[in-house]
């Protein structure tokens, strides 16, 4: 990769297709070399990606113009970026600078009153971040272990789900369900840095980012401890920090298929992790065992989040748990509700994985308010309003045994629904008030939309029950299968239908520059011939492209009505 700097005459005239195809080609050589325990070309390869103008350039382009948060401004009040200034942003990165403290905001934690600190680091520490990231994570990607999913490219929470599935479908588990407590405001940065064993400039820049401080309400603090979350690189400190966990119990209890035992089965997601084996005293120590590993980190199990438990048999109150909004249990089933014959003798089971019951009533709730503050909307704004929230929640629990809830979660709509219509026209007859917001259409059923069907609302118990497909393995996307990766891509289950059918027609590449899509890209439906020149809705108008993309062809467009 040329490292030498050449001029740079304009933003939207680099070429960004060459620039992706190099960074990854470096990216994949880390890989490499760290799956067969390279140390020197690891070490060598990051020092050459993070000195590179192409790196440099992506960094700066995933900050300030597809992250979600590329608005946001750190301690010096610097957000968006003119392309002028993109450009000099991208020069002046350099490993090895003084970090500026972190602004903290704070926001709700969902379905509590609690609320969680977020840490903003200026633009040019989160280019910065993401720079290193960008030399950092495949290192790690190829040393991971295999189940683990929390805030990596290519896995998700159903890939987590489908592996406890995997685990569990064939016998009852004893199942430890823990959680870290304050996982990100408590790794100890000196047992964090001697576990990332890089280089000592790469080092010391993530220890200035570490130690940088956060300004609250104009206040200093400094840090000791912990990875603040709002940085690019946290998430993927907090993975290494987390890193060994499953490693450590099968090396503890290693799998002996002469005696029948086989080790447990440890899935985290995150902070949030589960033990599952058959034998309750192994599950108790692999508990001790998690506890005294963690001291290390400086971290700890969450009491009140943590207990033991059995997925079929009540013990704690009752059999199963919850994980990531998941209900994960076995039920008994036989010629008794019990599931046992008239010796006491168990029958079977099945598994089955459900919305949790904690999950359901949160989204009901969601729905009345936003049900509620529209009581004087237009029915169209309500139906705006509504349908992201009821698309987003029905697709995440598209992948297990939610059909019987998304019908409940569709009556209780339906219910307020009404309340809402008849507290409009309270002195109307009840039948001309179904009349004017539901329709009937020839093989459907009533439908909540407007009167001219612009606007119709998304139904619950119209969403596809599809199986999520689990990652392979330890497979990471930087191992260069891009058909793999790009397919998978396209069967998200909350990537949304228009979006999964344009993947499938381009075959995971984007339209403007030809480059494959990834699961960290942020997407964008864009119409080929846009609205205003007449363009339509219709299926062969639209595309799908990278968000900075997407701002380019606009710019373009711009620049032809001049």
């Amino acid at each position: 990769m040329n490292t030498v700097e050449t001029p740079m005459y304009g933003w939207n005239t680099i070429p960004w297709k060459r620039l992706q195809r190099d960074v990854f080609k470096l990216q994949k050589r880390i890989y490499r070399a760290s799956d067969r325990g390279d140390v020197r070309t690891v070490h060598k390869l990051q020092r050459l990606l993070m000195m590179s103008r192409s790196a440099k350039l992506l960094a700066v382009r995933r900050v300030t113009q597809d992250n979600q948060g590329k608005k946001t401004a750190g301690v010096d009040g610097v957000k968006a970026l003119t392309p002028s200034q993109r450009l000099t942003l991208a020069k002046s990165l350099k490993v090895g600078d003084k970090a500026k403290p972190v602004r903290r905001v704070w926001i709700p934690k969902p379905g509590t009153t609690e609320q969680r600190p977020l840490g903003i680091p200026t633009v040019h520490d989160r280019a910065l971040q993401t720079l290193v990231k960008l030399a950092l994570e495949p290192e790690w990607e190829a040393k991971f272990e295999a189940n683990s999913y929390g805030f990596r490219p290519g896995r998700s929470c159903h890939d987590a789900i489908e592996a406890i599935f995997s685990s569990m479908r064939s016998k009852a588990k004893y199942v430890l369900d823990a959680d870290i407590a304050k996982c990100f405001d408590r790794i100890n940065h000196q047992a964090l840095l001697d576990k990332l064993q890089t280089n000592p400039k790469l080092r010391q820049q993530i220890k200035a980012w570490l130690k940088s401080g956060v300004v609250d309400n104009g206040s200093l603090f400094p840090t000791e401890q912990g990875t603040m979350q709002g940085g690019t690189i946290s998430p993927l400190l907090a993975n290494i920090a987390l890193h060994g966990m499953e490693s450590l119990i099968k090396e503890k209890y290693p799998t002996n298929k002469y005696r029948g035992f086989y080790a447990p089965q440890v899935v985290r997601y995150a902070d949030d992790l589960v033990v599952l084996h058959e034998s309750s005293s192994v599950v108790k120590e692999c508990q001790d065992i998690l506890a005294e590993w963690l001291k290390d980190m400086g971290l700890e199990l969450k009491p009140s989040k943590t207990r033991i438990t059995n997925t079929l048999n009540v013990t704690d109150g009752k059999p199963g748990f919850d994980f990531l909004g998941f209900n994960v249990r076995h039920y008994p089933k036989g010629e008794t509700k019990s599931g046992r014959d008239i010796h006491g003798k168990q029958l079977g089971f099945k598994t089955i994985i459900k919305p949790s019951q904690a999950s359901t009533q949160r989204h009901i709730r969601q729905l009345g308010e936003i049900v509620r503050s529209h009581r004087s909307g237009a029915q169209g704004i309500l139906i705006k309003k509504l349908n992201p929230v009821i698309i987003g929640w029905s697709r995440y629990y598209s992948t297990v045994v939610s059909k019987a809830t998304l019908n409940k979660a569709g009556h209780v709509l339906f219910s307020m629904l009404i309340a809402w219509a008849n507290r409009r026209h309270a002195k109307t007859r009840k039948r001309k008030v179904v009349d004017k917001y539901w329709k009937i259409t020839k093989g459907e059923d009533w439908r909540f939309q407007t009167p001219n069907g612009d606007h119709r609302l998304y139904e619950h118990e119209t969403t596809p029950i599809r199986r999520h497909i689990k990652v392979q393995g330890r497979r990471s996307p930087y191992d260069g299968d891009w058909l793999y990766w790009s397919t998978r891509l396209g069967r998200h289950p909350e990537v949304p239908l228009r979006v999964a059918t344009l993947l499938k027609r381009q075959r995971g590449r984007c339209r403007e520059c030809g480059q494959f899509f990834k699961d960290v890209d942020v997407l964008e439906v864009d119409h080929i011939l846009p609205k205003k020149w007449g363009g339509t809705d219709s299926r062969n108008n639209l595309q799908l492209l990278h968000r900075h993309c997407h701002d380019t062809k606009t710019a373009r467009e711009f620049t032809w009505v001049e």
